[in-house]
């Protein structure tokens, strides 16, 4: 029931030539997303906390870590881009692209 103040608009379809994703294969984008996200927000953290021990003289993150984590962030990130374009097997081994280089930054840098 529709009052006579409201009008239905109408809605467009998707494209007919725009394949659907498979339920999986939303979860496996949504899944490695999130790790490509949260390198960065990790990789941006650890740089903050080495200007902020920088700045206060205490000692902080070395060399390697504030080189490995941008690096790993930028792999994740530009995986994802290709796990989040392309389809079928390539973006498959994207997202798993995505999945090494994140835990490759963690379990080196952070294992201990």
């Amino acid at each position: 029931m529709s009052s006579p103040d409201t009008e239905e608009l109408a809605t467009t379809p998707p494209p007919a030539d725009e394949p659907e994703t498979p339920r999986s294969g939303r979860f496996w984008r949504g899944l490695t997303g999130s790790l490509a996200a949260g390198m960065v927000v990790l990789a941006v953290f650890v740089l903050v906390v080495a200007g902020v021990c920088l700045f206060a003289g205490a000692p902080g993150p070395g060399p390697l870590m504030l080189i490995g984590h941008p690096v790993a962030a930028v792999v994740a990130v530009l995986a994802q881009r290709v796990a989040d374009t392309r389809n079928g097997r390539v973006a498959g081994f994207a997202g798993l692209a995505v999945v090494v280089s994140v835990t490759a930054a963690l379990s080196l840098f952070w294992w201990s």
